[in-house]
This record gives structure tokens, C-alpha cells and sequence, in this order.
């Protein structure tokens, strides 16, 4: 069970580490998405295993790095990459980065993954979509187990999981970038095997648009702190039934990396928009 000694630990090393870098933003880069952290300047590096108690992620595409630095002249914490669920970590690991990140000080949040999209005639490979809502299908939470009281209440409200004031800030922001940008419902599964047409045809009938394997633990653990979180989905392909060809990781990554100017120009753009807005 995570404890408040562990998340000290970590923020203490991490803090040792980025001298007097003050993030006002927290960036979750999923998967293919991590290049964004490459982009920093005056930036400080941390390979997640050397921080006390962080996993490290063994899926492809994830580089594992904490890397603080300035995006645009805001200084933000990037997670390059992230741990899952199907990886064999517990749901308490899974979001402990983002539970030191935020004892750091960061209250604002973008968090990013690669879906699936479940309906052709709304989306296609390469679009981007703000999430509005989620389904947690993944049949855990990382709330369970005695509460940490320091971190939040014990029964947290999720009815504005993903934050509208930021949905609001990223959608001025994409249009004023002259960037395409969607909305769905992101449905979380545990993965690791893609889902199968009738599983698709369920999470399209209780209202998802996007699926994934991600995300949801971390906006859970962050509403629970009361950060605001924005959440961003790269529809990397169409789900299984949806079209007729076999989903593969590969598709995953080559989807993303072919959007890769547009997704950080979105980024660029909302985290400028956020700074302006919010006066961070």
C-alpha cells in the first residue's frame, strides 16, 4: 500500500534533482506520444528508475523519464511515457507518479493516450479528442484500500472528472491554432489484448467513443487531490469490427508519430492558453 513516507520520498528526490523548476503543469505523454518532452529547454531529466518507488514501464513507445523544463516559457512536468495496469502493477503504483508530481505543486493537469475510435462516421485514424466523460471498465480502482486523508476525502466527486474550464481553455485554444479537434467518451478496459467486436459493440451501446487502457487511474487519483484535469485522446486506429483489418501496437505508434506536428502544436497551444487564462 502506497503511503505518504513513499510519496515524500520521491518528491523529496525529484526536488533535489530540478532545483528551483517550479511546474505549474503536469503532462502525461502516452503512448507515441512522448517526443513532446524532447522539446523542453532549460529541462532536467529523470529516468523513473531513479526516483524512489516509481515503476517503470516496459511497453514500447514509453520511454519512462520524468523531465522537467519549459514548454513555451511554462514550466511543466512531463511523465514521457507511463505505467499500466496489464503491465502487473498494482493500481496504487500506476498512479503514484502522478500523485508525487502533484505534491510538487501541480494542480493542472493534460493528461494524453492513444484509442481507439468506435464509431467510422464520427472519427478517423490521426483525429484528436478532447475527453468529456469516462466508462472505468477496467474492474479496479485505485481509491481501494484505506484512504490517505491527506490526499483527499475518502468519496470523491467525479461528476467533472475532466475539467470544463479546460476543455473550454483547449478548444479556444485549437481554434485559434486553426486545429481540428473532436470530443468522445473514453471507455478504460485492462488490457492487454485488444477488445473484440463484441465488446466494442457494448461499449458503443453504453455510450463510449474511444477505448484505451490508460488514463482513467490517474484522473481518478487526481479528482481525488483536486487537481483539474484535461484529458486528450489521439484516435490511433479504428476498434475491432469497426474496420476490417487486425489491430497491432505498430498501427498504434505509426498513427501517431504521422500527427505528431499537429498533437504538439495542440499542446503548445493549450498549455500557452492555460498560462494566460488561469495565471499560472
Amino acid at each position: 500500500m502506497t503511503s505518504m513516507t513513499q510519496i515524500d520520498r520521491a518528491v523529496k528526490s525529484i526536488k533535489e534533482r530540478i532545483g528551483d523548476r517550479t511546474p505549474a503543469i503536469g503532462l502525461i505523454l502516452g503512448s507515441g506520444l512522448g517526443y513532446v518532452a524532447d522539446t523542453l529547454t532549460d529541462a532536467v531529466v529523470i529516468p523513473y528508475g531513479e526516483i524512489p518507488g516509481f515503476p517503470v514501464s516496459r511497453v514500447e513507445g514509453h520511454k519512462g523519464n520524468l523531465v522537467v523544463g519549459r514548454l513555451d516559457g511554462v514550466c511543466v512536468a512531463a511523465m514521457q511515457g507511463r505505467v499500466h495496469y496489464y503491465e502487473g502493477w498494482t493500481m496504487e503504483e500506476v498512479v503514484l507518479p502522478a500523485r508525487v508530481i502533484t505534491r510538487l505543486g501541480v494542480r493542472t493537469w493534460i493528461i494524453t493516450n492513444a484509442a481507439g475510435a468506435l464509431d467510422a462516421s464520427r472519427y478517423a485514424p490521426g483525429d484528436l479528442c478532447l475527453i468529456t466523460d469516462h466508462i472505468n471498465m477496467m474492474g479496479a480502482n485505485p481509491l481501494t484500500g484505506v484512504n490517505i486523508d491527506e490526499l483527499g476525502p475518502r468519496f470523491p466527486d467525479m461528476t467533472a472528472a475532466y475539467s470544463r474550464k479546460l476543455r473550454s481553455i483547449a478548444k479556444k485554444a485549437a481554434c485559434s491554432a486553426g486545429l481540428p479537434l473532436k470530443e468522445g467518451v473514453y471507455a478504460a478496459m485492462m488490457g492487454p489484448s485488444y477488445e473484440t467486436p463484441a465488446e466494442i459493440h457494448m461499449l458503443r451501446t453504453i455510450g463510449a467513443d474511444l477505448v484505451g487502457m490508460s488514463t482513467v487511474p490517474e484522473v481518478i487519483a487526481l479528482n481525488h487531490m483536486g487537481c483539474e484535469v484535461l484529458g486528450i485522446s489521439c484516435a490511433t486506429n479504428l476498434a475491432a469490427g469497426v474496420s476490417a483489418g487486425k489491430l497491432s501496437h505498430e498501427e498504434v505508434k505509426e498513427t501517431a508519430d504521422r500527427v505528431k506536428d499537429t498533437f504538439e502544436k495542440l499542446v503548445r497551444a493549450t498549455v500557452r492558453e492555460i498560462h494566460s487564462e488561469i495565471n499560472l
